[in-house]
């Protein structure tokens, strides 16, 4: 059987099935899923596979699930039995790319980026096949560009198409400063592309332009466009920006069990099948059943639940997954204290007053907040209520507490045993 057949002749219907497949939930430019199939189709008469290639810079310690979305799909491809090359950015990382920025990056030094790719390496094994994946520096090719090559590889593009780059248009508006060397960013990703031979590059939306630039680049020196493969971007707990850092709504792939559930739990509810897709081993006919009891009645909670359970089996363990669940559902339906290893241990010196104790343990983040938490009947210390911020809990007539001191509880989730120090 063949696909229908353009200029360029036949697509076998077997590479469109794959290609449909491979770019599930992802935008194929240009054309589409029918570029895909076609470079598919042209791979195999050469007796090769793709050459996939996503570039990480590791300007952090910690990956999280944003990261995440795209590393999965980069695993599909070598499922597939296609050659993932996965580029750690030892050199771009210490520029930093510009995307989405409104303000240069602060550089990094060597030895921060040799550390943090050494952590990301690590976070990305329980993704990826790492023994089947070509791991490559890029470092060893632009760090030894002499201006000679330099020049050829500025010649290109025009300043022009750089400045149409959305970062950059934005912070001219906004008279921002943008630095010279930022808009050799897009460039160096691109050379990227042309020192791999990469057949498709993959990235988030936020990518387009860099992603772009590389199919635009690899002609200039004789090689045949990638196709790009860009995904969504991941929006963090807060449900409006995307996941990050920098916004204190991401969920670390490190995170502890407890905190991987529990922040899994605060997702806005209309985000559910989003994280269930771009974050889970789900099949697609298993979202398709968790859509349609949500759209007939099904309740969110349930479904967040199984979401949480789900990504913290992925990244901590089946039995770690269940032990948070139960204890999570003591505390949120039986409204039982958790259990004893649960409780994290706090010494207090006992004349301290009860705001300080929550600033102090990082169960709120000022003083203000503190009062107000308190004042609002947030705070309960030994199952009592206490809405006095300038009361010793020490002073308090002890109730129910754990074998390892007075329980203090903020809010719902938040749990500190009181110790005297």
């Amino acid at each position: 059987m063949r696909a229908s057949a353009d200029d360029k002749g036949p697509i076998d219907s077997k590479f469109m099935e794959e290609a449909a497949e491979l770019a599930r939930g992802a935008e194929v430019l240009p054309e589409g899923v029918p570029a895909l199939a076609r470079r598919l189709q042209e791979v195999k008469k050469q007796g090769r596979t793709l050459r996939v290639k996503l570039g990480i810079d590791p300007t952090a310690m910690d990956l999280h699930l944003g990261h995440a979305v795209v590393v999965r799909k980069l695993k599909r491809f070598q499922e597939f039995g296609h050659q993932v090359v996965l580029i750690i950015g030892g050199f771009t990382a210490r520029i930093g790319d510009p995307s989405g920025r409104n303000a240069t990056r602060p550089a990094l030094s060597e030895a921060e980026v040799a550390a943090n790719a050494e952590t990301y390496l690590n976070q990305m094994g329980v993704l990826l096949d790492i023994e089947k994946t070509e791991i490559v520096n890029n470092a060893d090719w632009l760090g030894v560009l002499d201006l000679q090559k330099m020049l050829k590889l500025a010649s290109s593009v025009t300043v022009n198409q750089l400045l149409a780059k959305e970062a950059f248009g934005e912070r001219l508006d906004k008279q921002l400063p943008v630095s010279f060397h930022e808009l050799f960013y897009p460039l160096l990703q691109g050379y990227d592309s042309v020192a791999i031979r990469s057949d498709i590059e993959l990235g988030g939306t936020d990518q387009r332009f860099n992603i772009l630039q590389g199919r635009e680049l690899q002609p200039y020196y004789g090689l045949e466009p990638q196709l790009a493969m860009l995904l969504p971007l991941l929006e963090g707990t807060d449900g409006v920006k995307k996941m990050s850092k920098t916004y204190n709504n991401y969920i670390a792939l490190k995170d502890s069990p407890k905190d991987m559930f529990g922040k899994c739990m605060r997702i806005p509810d209309e985000l559910i099948l989003k994280y269930f897709e771009l974050a889970t081993t789900f099949s697609g006919q298993q979202i398709d059943q968790i859509k349609h009891e949500l759209e007939h009645g099904g309740n969110p909670r349930q479904a967040k639940i199984a979401l949480a359970k789900q990504i913290t089996t992925q990244y901590c363990g089946a039995s770690a997954a269940e032990e948070v669940l139960n204890n999570w559902e003591i505390v949120h339906s039986q409204r039982q204290l958790p259990s004893q290893d649960q409780i994290p241990v706090h010494p207090v010196k006992p004349d301290t007053p009860l705001f300080r104790i929550l600033v102090d343990a990082g169960l709120a983040s000022s003083t203000s907040e503190a009062k107000r938490l308190i004042k609002e009947g947030a705070v309960q210390y030994c199952s009592q209520v206490v809405t006095d911020p300038n009361v010793s809990p020490f002073a308090i007539q002890a109730g129910e507490s754990s074998d390892q001191g007075n329980v203090l509880q903020v809010g719902r989730r938040k749990f500190l045993a009181l110790v005297r120090s």
